[in-house]
């Protein structure tokens, strides 16, 4: 079993601020600091660190070199990610200092630049059995969507940043959303966690769901059972990527054979590490930093 990450890669100009910028307003930043990033980056490198087998594809333009370089490093195969010419894509975001929390602009560059030439050519290298990973960063998702489907591949999508048009695509063909509140409730056209999760599998009957809930924790639905799990209590230095952690942690986890509890368990650990750190992929932590968190956890309770 093989997991293709579909994804996005960015260059991520971090600045750390007393408070995000209001309209008119000029304020000079507390630190600067440079990234690696994109959800379909970060993604893949959780889920190589989290003991995947996970190739990455999706372009990058000259200045994006040190993005596949630190894909390979993490673990993650990159043979069919392509160099094209058109700046790499790339995200401004503060970080308000006192919460953590996070505001982006996001620049698509070479994440744009999917033709279907070459997604034909990177799905002919997989098939019934393995796993696509989707977020709304790239083009032609719809797609690839029926493509992987087509090919007998399970597709899973995160419809982050959400946009009108996610609910232009196939998400018939999608096996596992992950969404978050705001995602959530656009699709099922609701509000509150039971309802989102019930309203997305009466659209799409065949879906499984996992719903991340802030600090309020997640919870998941497979068509058999639900299951739900609190956040753990932590510093929080920086919620950049903290999602995409989680995403690939459960992913790996739920691809191996594990446990709904399990998976959210695992998840909600790695995202917990995750937001104790600055930046999104240099935060991501390693399946043994994971562990040791857990047992530490454990000896609390």
């Amino acid at each position: 079993m093989k997991i293709l990450n579909f994804g996005s890669m960015n260059i991520d100009d971090v600045y750390t601020v007393s408070h995000f910028v209001k309209p008119g307003e000029t304020i000079k930043p507390i630190s600067y600091e440079r990234f690696s990033g994109g959800k379909g980056l970060n993604q893949s490198i959780a889920l190589a660190r989290a003991g995947a087998e996970v190739y990455h594809a999706g372009m990058i333009g000259e200045d994006g070199a040190f993005l596949k370089e630190l894909l390979a490093k993490s673990g993650v195969r990159t043979e069919f990610v392509q160099t094209v010419n058109t700046p790499t894509g790339r995200a401004i975001i503060q970080v308000e200092e006192r919460t953590g929390q996070n505001c982006i602009i996001l620049f698509g560059g070479a994440n744009q630049c999917a033709v279907r030439e070459q997604i034909d050519a990177v799905l002919s290298q997989f098939g019934e059995g393995d796993w696509l990973l989707l977020q709304n960063e790239i083009n032609e998702i719809g797609y690839l969507m029926e493509q992987a489907h087509a090919r007998g591949m399970t597709v899973v999508f995160n419809p982050s940043p959400f946009s009108a048009s996610v609910m232009h695509y196939p998400l018939s063909y999608v096996d596992w959303f992950f969404v978050n509140e705001i995602e959530g409730a656009a699709i099922a056209r609701t509000d509150t966690p039971d309802a989102i999760i019930a309203g997305i599998c009466t659209r799409y009957p065949d879906c499984r769901v996992v719903l991340t809930l802030g600090t309020n924790g997640a919870c998941a639905y497979d068509r058999k059972q639900k299951a739900s799990h609190p956040i753990f209590s932590v510093d929080v230095v920086d919620t950049t990527g903290a999602g995409d952690t989680f995403t690939g942690y459960f992913l790996h986890a739920i691809a191996s054979g594990g446990t709904l509890s399990d998976a959210l368990r695992t998840a909600s650990a790695a995202s917990a590490l995750a937001v104790s750190k600055k930046g999104a992929a240099p935060s991501i932590p390693t399946a043994a930093e994971v562990s040791n968190f857990l047992k530490q956890q454990e000896n609390k309770s």
